[in-house]
């Protein structure tokens, strides 16, 4: 566990699976809502927050949630996973804070965990996605990451992720 002022982020476990979810149902909408359409935001939240995909994440896919509070209410969530695909690298899979409190250098404290977490495990870079149109770019580039590459990822549904993938070595 990190505490950091009134704020701390702690492991999340398969009992945390219902508030990973809410967050993500309260974050998603107002996130994407100028970039993806109401119903591929609907579909993508299906798709990987439902209980039975969040369980297969933590169980299955070796993805370690953390879930960032304030007190005690949860106000964002991270998902990390160390030697992603047997490389060195630390692949962000998910990193969000509820937009209330955002710019408040909390998506800064999560990138900065990440990194400690990747650092514990030698991994030399963290890696993540971006929707190309996220103006969450221009925070993954203020943190220091790079555009390595440009992805489009078909999910189903006639529905794709356009995507950059970001780099930051350490």
């Amino acid at each position: 566990m990190q505490k950091t002022n009134s704020f701390q982020i702690i492991q999340a476990a398969e009992c945390d699976i219902k508030t990973i979810q809410e967050l993500a149902y309260r974050i998603w909408p107002p996130t994407f809502k100028d970039i993806l359409s109401p119903e591929q935001i609907a579909y993508m939240l299906d798709m990987m927050y439902s209980e039975d995909s969040l369980a297969k994440q933590l169980s299955k896919f070796g993805h370690r949630f953390f879930l960032l509070k304030e007190e005690k209410t949860a106000i964002g969530f991270l998902s990390i996973e160390t030697d992603y695909q047997s490389s060195k690298k630390t692949k962000i899979h998910k990193l969000y804070v509820l937009p209330d409190k955002q710019g408040l250098g909390l998506g800064a404290k999560f990138i900065n965990f990440a990194a400690e977490q990747a650092l514990l495990h030698n991994n030399s870079a963290l890696i993540l996605n971006v929707n190309k149109y996220n103006i969450a770019t221009r925070f993954y580039e203020k943190m220091g990451f790079e555009v390595v590459a440009e992805e489009k990822i078909p999910i189903g549904n006639d529905f794709f992720m356009d995507d950059f993938v970001f780099e930051k070595k350490m």
